[in-house]
C-alpha cells in the first residue's frame, strides 16, 4: 500500500492523504484507480471555485467573499509581512496586562452604527441565542407570529429561544401585528424584551402590518432587532448613494436610533465580511452578554476578528472597493455585457443577479453574462479550479456579476473545455 501511494505523490498531497487514497482503490478492487482517488480526495477539501452562479452571497461558497486584504495593511505600511506575526488579541498593550478580544472590534463597529458599544460571537444564530440567555432566560420574550422564521439549516426562532432558556410570548397573527398586541403582553406576563426578527429570507404581501421600532422602543421592556442581513447603514456613504436594490432593508445605526436597545446581524451578509454573529447597542446590556458563560463557546477566533476589522476600517474610509461583495455588486451592467462580449465563448446576454444569503428576497439585480444551450453545470464543475453555474431549463448561465475579472480566462477555458468535452 505504501508504494502504491508513493506512486501517487505527483498529485501534491501529503503522504498520510495518499494512504487513503490507496487504501480506497485497493478495497474497490481496482489499485489503478489510486490517482483518481487522490484527485476525488483533493476536491473534497476547501479549496477555490469560481462563482459564477449571480448569487453575491451563496452560502454554499461561503456567502460574502474576502479580499486579500489584511487588518496591517489597514492600520499602516509600516507593519510590513513577516513569517510569523502575533497579534495582540487579548493583549493591552497599554497596561501590559491581559486585554479583552471584544475590545478591537467593539470600537469600530460602534462607530459604524452608532452604539454606545457592540459584541462579536461566530455567527447570528449565536447572537441571538446569547442575548436571550443573559437578558431573559426564564422570562417571556414577545415576538410576533408572523416573525417565527426559520433560517437556513432547519433553525427556527422557537427553538434558538428554547435553548436559550428564555419563554417564547407569541403576539399578533401571521400578517398582522400591531404596537398594542406587544402592549397587552407586557401587562399581562413577565415580559424581558421584545424582539422583532426582520422577514430577511421572505416576504410577506398584502393584508398585512407590523408594529415599528419607535412604537416598541415606548412600551418599556427593551427592544431587540435581530436585522440578520447587516445592512450597518441605510444611506450606504461608503457608496455615495444607496442601491435601488436595497429599498425596503433595515439598516443597523437607523434601527438603533429608532429606539432599538440591541440589534443583531450576520458579518457576513451585506457587512461582506467573515462568518460572525455582530450585537450592538446599550452598553449595559452588551455588557451583560459579553459576561454571560455561552460568550466563551461563542467567542470568534483571531483569523475572524482580524478580518472583521480590515472590513470594518475600509467601511470607516468609505472605501467600498476594498470590500469584494460591494465591488461585484456596484459594477455596472454595460462593463458586465463588454466582459461577456470580450470572453468568446458562450451567447452574451443579459442576466439577473441575487443578493442570496436569505438576504433581499425577492430584489433581483440587472447583471450579464454568457448562456449555453444544455446543462453544462457538471462538466465546468469538474474545471481546475471549478466554475459554479446556474441551469435553467436547460440553459447554463454563467453570471459575471460574481466573478472577479481576473477569474473571467479561467471561465472562457472552463467553457471551452465543457463544450469539447460534450462533442
Amino acid at each position: 500500500m505504501n508504494d502504491l501511494a508513493l506512486s501517487i505523490a505527483d498529485t501534491g498531497l501529503p503522504h498520510p492523504l495518499l494512504v487513503i487514497a490507496a487504501r480506497a482503490a485497493i478495497a474497490a478492487g481496482d489499485p489503478d484507480s489510486a490517482a483518481s482517488e487522490a484527485q476525488r480526495l483533493r476536491r473534497s477539501l476547501l479549496g477555490p471555485a469560481v462563482n459564477a452562479t449571480g448569487v453575491l452571497l451563496h452560502t454554499n461558497l461561503g456567502r460574502a467573499p474576502l479580499g486579500n486584504q489584511h487588518s496591517r495593511s489597514a492600520l499602516g505600511p509600516d507593519l510590513d509581512d513577516h513569517p510569523v506575526r502575533f497579534s495582540n488579541l487579548e493583549f493591552d498593550l497599554a497596561s501590559g496586562r491581559r486585554g479583552s478580544r471584544a475590545a478591537h472590534a467593539s470600537l469600530l463597529l460602534a462607530t459604524l452604527t452608532g452604539a454606545e458599544a457592540a459584541l462579536v460571537v461566530n455567527n447570528c444564530a449565536a447572537a441571538v441565542t446569547l442575548v436571550l440567555a443573559a437578558l431573559a432566560r426564564g422570562r417571556g420574550v414577545a415576538v410576533s407570529r408572523g416573525e417565527l422564521v426559520e433560517i437556513g439549516g432547519g433553525f427556527r426562532v422557537p427553538e434558538v429561544m428554547e435553548q436559550s432558556g428564555a419563554r417564547l410570548v407569541e403576539v399578533g397573527t401571521t400578517n398582522r401585528t400591531r404596537a398594542a398586541d406587544y402592549l397587552a403582553a407586557a401587562e399581562r406576563d413577565d415580559i424581558a424584551l421584545l424582539l422583532k426578527v426582520h422577514p430577511s429570507n421572505y416576504r410577506i404581501t398584502g393584508f398585512t402590518e407590523e408594529a415599528a421600532v419607535t412604537e416598541l422602543a415606548k412600551i418599556g421592556p427593551p427592544v431587540v432587532s435581530d436585522l440578520g442581513s447587516g445592512l450597518l447603514d441605510e444611506r450606504c456613504p461608503w457608496l455615495g448613494e444607496r442601491p435601488g436594490w436595497l429599498t425596503g432593508e433595515p439598516g443597523a445605526r437607523q434601527t438603533l436610533a429608532a429606539g432599538a436597545a440591541l440589534v443583531t446581524f450576520s458579518g457576513d451578509k451585506l457587512m461582506g465580511g467573515p462568518q460572525a454573529g455582530i450585537i450592538c447597542g446599550t452598553a449595559d446590556l452588551v455588557a451583560a452578554c459579553a459576561a454571560h458563560p455561552l460568550m466563551r463557546a461563542f467567542r470568534p477566533g483571531s483569523l475572524v476578528l482580524d478580518a472583521l476589522q480590515s472590513v470594518a476600517m475600509a467601511y470607516l474610509r468609505r472605501d467600498a472597493d476594498a470590500i469584494p461583495f460591494w465591488r461585484m455588486a456596484r459594477v455596472p451592467v454595460d462593463e458586465l455585457a463588454e466582459r461577456a462580449e470580450a470572453l468568446g465563448v458562450g451567447r452574451p446576454s443579459r442576466t439577473t443577479a441575487l443578493a442570496g444569503a436569505g438576504s433581499l428576497p425577492g430584489q433581483e439585480i440587472p447583471s450579464a453574462g454568457i448562456e449555453l444551450d444544455g446543462d453544462y453545470a457538471a462538466a465546468l464543475r469538474a474545471f481546475d479550479p471549478p466554475v459554479i453555474a446556474r441551469v435553467n431549463e436547460q440553459t447554463t448561465v454563467l453570471d459575471l456579476r460574481t466573478v472577479d475579472p481576473a477569474d473571467d480566462t479561467v471561465v472562457a477555458a472552463a467553457v471551452r473545455d465543457a463544450l469539447e468535452g460534450q462533442s
